[in-house]
């Protein structure tokens, strides 16, 4: 790195820093399939989800740990709304998603909340010393 040295701890402790909790990362994604059966623009709202979720997800049992990552990380549409359920069957907010969508779908849709977790994509970097 070049330019003038900061002391790291003195760099991190500055405002304009934010805490990850408090300010998690969003993307927007138009579905292509959605919006070609609607004629309409079909975009979902994902967010990144806080290190507590994550580590929730993987700890457990799930057998479909791609519904866990998108239930938890699409803020638009709700896909537990309960109209869901009701248009497209399912006992289970898992269960609607699987009747909604197809399985790439919402295997790219879990990838790009992975995405805005931090994982799936390069975040750091080597520093060479010399």
């Amino acid at each position: 790195m070049e330019g003038k040295k900061t002391d790291l701890l003195e760099l991190l402790l500055r405002p304009e820093v934010p805490n990850v909790q408090e300010q998690l990362p969003t993307a927007q994604y138009k579905m292509r399939r959605l919006s070609q059966l609607l004629g309409e623009d079909v975009v979902f709202r994902l967010r990144g989800l806080p290190y507590g979720k994550v580590q929730s997800i993987r700890s457990s049992n799930s057998r479909d740990a791609n519904l866990d990552i998108l239930l938890a990380g699409c803020k638009v549409p709700d896909l537990k709304d309960i109209r869901l359920r009701e248009r497209f069957g399912g006992a289970t907010p898992e269960e609607m998603v699987k009747n909604l969508l197809l399985p790439g779908e919402i295997e790219d849709l879990a990838r790009a909340i992975e995405r805005l977790c931090g994982y799936r994509r390069v975040t750091i970097e080597e520093v060479k010393n010399g």
